[in-house]
């Protein structure tokens, strides 16, 4: 779960610096032992489209989809009142280590 989580994180952040360079990103991350850890990447929507300097095959969100589907967790992306909104659910086992992620969100302006 914490590789999947990390990827998670860096996957909306390069996504952000790609299709919205220079937008504000807020990351999430919340949950507990027993129950969910629930992460959302988010940044404004850019105004027109913007030109991607990094290069990339374009399977980002498709390859995570299936790295949180193979943890047991679910991944929905896309515009959200005027942003966009990256949001992983995975399970977080009650066994699994406190270092995880902590209890409570905390949020990255």
């Amino acid at each position: 779960m914490r590789r999947t989580a990390y990827r998670v994180v860096q996957e909306g952040l390069t996504n952000t610096r790609k299709h919205a360079p220079g937008a504000k990103v807020a990351v999430t991350v919340t949950g507990s032992p027993g129950r969910e850890l629930v992460i959302v990447v988010s940044n404004v929507l850019p105004i027109g489209r913007a030109a991607s300097e990094i290069p990339g095959a374009g399977a980002g969100l498709a390859g995570l989809a299936e790295r949180v589907h193979l943890d047991g967790g679910r991944l929905r992306h896309g515009p959200s009142r005027g942003r966009f909104q990256l949001t992983a659910v995975l399970p977080w086992p009650v066994d699994q280590p406190a270092g995880a992620a902590g209890e409570h969100g905390r949020e990255v302006p």
